[in-house]
């Protein structure tokens, strides 16, 4: 099947009155070079016979607004048939009608099953760092995890008498300041930021999957430093360090009848400030994208909402730091 062809407009759209509130992501549209993301999803729905699809690059760009504006699959729907700033975003004319929730849903499901999430991380960043934005000179990786609750978290039972809890996740079990265990049933999120706070690669699995497991896959190779909490401390990940002539910086564990020197607390206060930005980066995520709780049932539909919340939070990122850069310049 072909593509709409969206790129004409018609009367009704001239008539619409100018507002600078049309003009609130023309920032972000600016930044990006589209027609390099569009080019990674030309394979999608590409024969040309069939009915007309609506074209991957409008679709991508609405899974942005998504993740922008906290949408779910209807609500994303609703607010692409009624809002102009959306339409002007994805360069949808009044005329028009709008993709459902499902064909939302499958598009989201499409990239996933063609491998283009990565891929498309991965070309958000490298246009970032293009632009100055996001800086791979003496890079740094800082490594966490976050627990995003399951969408059904409870052990309730279905008509059949079956567990309705999500089957991929699994319980992640914490111990509180107090001493005390709390579990949760849920999902990880794995990410490896810079010290800008750009995500540069995300891992996701269920909740009972320790932290320090994921490490390895989240680093790029090119790092100087990494820095991580003492979840991740153990002879292996030294040893993988080392060889990789990569900077250690994991906060120390004391151990039993073995406490901190003073210079390893020294390095842990220092290191922990630097740290500090991957928390910053999950309270965006959880407070403005909606992250704390999975919207979804499966590991990889939650995947995939993370890695596009991922890619939106970056594009916002870089317009912030660009707006920095250009104050600073005068």
């Amino acid at each position: 099947m072909s593509w709409k062809n969206l790129a004409q407009t018609s009367l009704s759209d001239a008539l619409v009155k100018h507002h600078e509130a049309l003009e609130k992501l023309d920032g972000i549209h600016q930044l990006i070079d589209w027609k390099a993301i569009e080019k990674l999803m030309a394979g999608i729905h590409a024969k040309k016979q069939g009915e007309q699809a609506w074209p991957p690059l409008m679709m991508f760009k609405a899974l942005l607004l998504q993740s922008w504006y906290g949408l779910n699959d209807p609500g994303l729907e609703k607010q692409l048939a009624r809002d102009l700033l959306f339409r002007r975003f994805v360069n949808l004319g009044l005329s028009e009608g709008v993709p459902d929730h499902s064909m939302v849903w499958r598009f989201r499901n499409t990239l996933t099953h063609q491998g283009l999430l990565d891929t498309l991380l991965l070309e958000v960043n490298r246009q970032l760092s293009a632009k100055g934005l996001y800086i791979k000179a003496a890079e740094v990786s800082i490594v966490d995890a976050t627990v995003i609750e399951a969408k059904q978290s409870r052990p309730r039972k279905g008509k059949g008498g079956e567990n309705t809890q999500d089957r991929e996740a699994g319980y992640n079990v914490k111990v509180a300041a107090n001493g005390k265990k709390a579990s949760t049933y849920s999902y990880k999120a794995h990410v490896n930021v810079d010290e800008d706070g750009f995500i540069k690669a995300v891992d996701y699995t269920p909740g009972n999957e320790h932290d320090s497991q994921s490490l390895e896959k989240l680093l790029t190779g090119t790092e100087e430093q990494v820095y991580t909490d003492k979840a991740y401390a153990s002879t292996g990940h030294d040893k993988l360090l080392a060889k990789r002539n990569t900077g250690n910086r994991i906060l120390h564990k004391a151990k039993r009848n073995q406490p901190l020197s003073g210079p390893q607390k020294y390095q842990t206060r220092h290191w922990a400030s630097i740290r500090s930005t991957v928390e910053r980066v999950f309270g965006v995520l959880k407070q403005h994208y909606c992250l704390a709780k999975a919207r979804y049932l499966g590991l990889k539909r939650n995947q995939a909402r993370f890695m596009l919340a991922a890619m939106a939070y970056n594009i916002k990122r870089g317009v912030t730091v660009q707006a920095e850069m250009m104050a600073f310049a005068g």
